[in-house]
C-alpha cells in the first residue's frame, strides 16, 4: 500500500470513530425530558434547552447554552415568559414560588 493509501484509510478510520463516538454520546431530549433507555427523565439539560426553544418562539433570540451557562438570562427570560406551563419547571429554579408564608 502506498503512503496516500495508508494515509487515507487512517483519515477514513477517524472519521468513523469520531462520527460513532459523536452520535453515542448526543443527549435526546424529547422537549424537557432526557430520553435514558427509552424512558423519560426530567433533567435540567433537557429543560434547560426546552426553555430556549419556548423562548424563540416568542421572539427572544437566545441559545441553548445560553440559557445553561447564564442564570442571569435564564432569570431574565423566565420574568417574561415563566407563566408559560410549558416552562414552569425550568423556570423554578430561578424564581421559586413562596409556598406560604410562616
Amino acid at each position: 500500500m502506498t503512503t496516500f493509501g495508508t494515509a487515507r484509510l487512517c483519515l477514513m478510520t477517524v472519521a468513523i470513530f469520531a462520527a460513532a463516538t459523536s452520535s453515542a454520546s448526543a443527549i435526546e431530549c424529547d422537549e424537557d425530558y432526557q430520553i435514558v433507555q427509552g424512558r423519560p427523565i426530567s433533567t435540567p439539560y433537557c429543560r434547560d434547552n426546552y426553555l430556549a426553544a419556548v423562548a424563540r418562539t416568542y421572539g427572544y433570540k437566545v441559545s441553548d447554552s445560553t440559557i445553561r451557562n447564564n442564570p442571569s438570562r435564564k432569570e431574565e427570560i423566565c420574568r417574561f415568559i415563566g407563566s408559560d406551563i410549558r416552562v414552569q419547571t425550568a423556570c423554578e429554579e430561578v424564581l421559586p414560588r413562596s409556598r406560604g408564608s410562616r
